[in-house]
């Protein structure tokens, strides 16, 4: 069983797992290797959940097992209640990998998202060479909306990045993503 709750300074090691993995790090524009474990414990208390959203606010939400452990971090980034959308970010440790976390964990984003903030929009980009986050955003049912050609550079050259978006009657009609297959 997978869970959300909200970040605590004593995730912060753990989260150094998938920030210092350069597996992981071949997915993210920004280096994350040079963190440090009191910046995420930083990160951590900061990333506080409230109720009174202001516009460019982010939510960021520890993604857990029936133990408790932390297994990654999921977000809801630059939202903004005006236009009611927020970017969509997910983060796992290795050994969250393949074993359904990614999707149960944005089964419950969407439903926080579309259901208790009333969102119209979650939008993500990724790195064109990531295939695997790709397929994983794809199953869950965003739809592809178009591409920055070489507009990142990492990695010693230029990678496209990718935009895909679900609107709030597309997740209405995903029974899957609803938790109703």
């Amino acid at each position: 069983m997978i869970d959300l709750r909200e970040l605590r300074e004593d995730d912060a090691e753990n989260m150094l797992e998938w920030m210092h993995d350069p597996e992981c790090q071949r997915g993210f524009q920004k280096d994350m290797m040079s963190i440090s474990l009191e910046e995420a414990r930083r990160f951590c208390r900061e990333a506080r959940l409230t109720a009174d959203l202001q516009n460019g606010q982010s939510m960021h939400w520890a993604v857990i097992d029936e133990t408790d452990e932390y297994l990654g971090t999921i977000s809801l980034k630059k939202i903004n209640m005006d236009c009611h959308s927020a970017e969509f970010a997910i983060s796992l440790r290795q050994k969250a990998h393949g074993r359904g976390v990614g999707v149960e964990a944005i089964r419950l984003l969407l439903k926080k998202g579309f259901e208790e903030l009333g969102l119209h929009r979650i939008y993500m980009t990724v790195l064109a060479d990531n295939i695997a986050a790709i397929r994983l955003y794809e199953k869950c049912g965003f739809i592809y909306e178009g591409e920055l050609r070489d507009h990142i550079f990492a990695r010693g050259h230029y990678i496209s990045w990718k935009i895909y978006a679900m609107l709030d009657r597309e997740y209405k009609n995903n029974t899957f993503m609803r938790g109703e297959s």
